[in-house]
């Protein structure tokens, strides 16, 4: 693994939902889509192998709406969206920076995504230099 990389591990609430994830670049997206809003997500996107789900598999279920490209996957126990597959990087892992445990988020810089013109905005996502690599 690369020096680097640092490993928080997180989970849902109720703590049935369990992941480990490696960070080489602190920094979070806070959007101000619909869903984010409500929900809360402050995005860390990760490509697959930055990301393993330890346990929980079976109580996760997913949310789609509008294209149904983003897999918004929650604990269906305590209803908790602590990762999911986001819209704009359908092959990597979006994970809820608030929901890493004690006091990791702030070892993050939180910056502002302006979702709700998602379509004129997305390429800011999409660099590959404003993601984990």
């Amino acid at each position: 693994m690369d020096a680097t990389l640092v490993t928080y591990f997180g989970g849902c609430h109720c703590g049935a939902v369990r992941f480990r994830v490696a960070v080489d670049k602190h920094e979070a997206s806070d959007c101000n889509c619909s869903i984010c809003k409500k929900k809360g997500f402050l995005h860390l996107i990760v490509p697959p192998e930055r990301f393993t789900l330890l346990s929980g598999q079976d109580v996760l279920t997913t949310y789609t709406f509008n294209t149904g490209t983003a897999q918004h996957t929650f604990c269906r126990i305590c209803g908790i969206h602590s990762f999911y597959r986001p819209r704009s990087h359908p092959d990597h892992f979006d994970v809820n920076v608030r929901c890493l445990d004690s006091d990791a988020i702030k070892h993050f810089q939180i910056l502002p995504f302006d979702g709700v013109n998602w379509e004129e905005n997305v390429h800011l996502l999409r660099d590959e230099s404003n993601l984990s690599s």
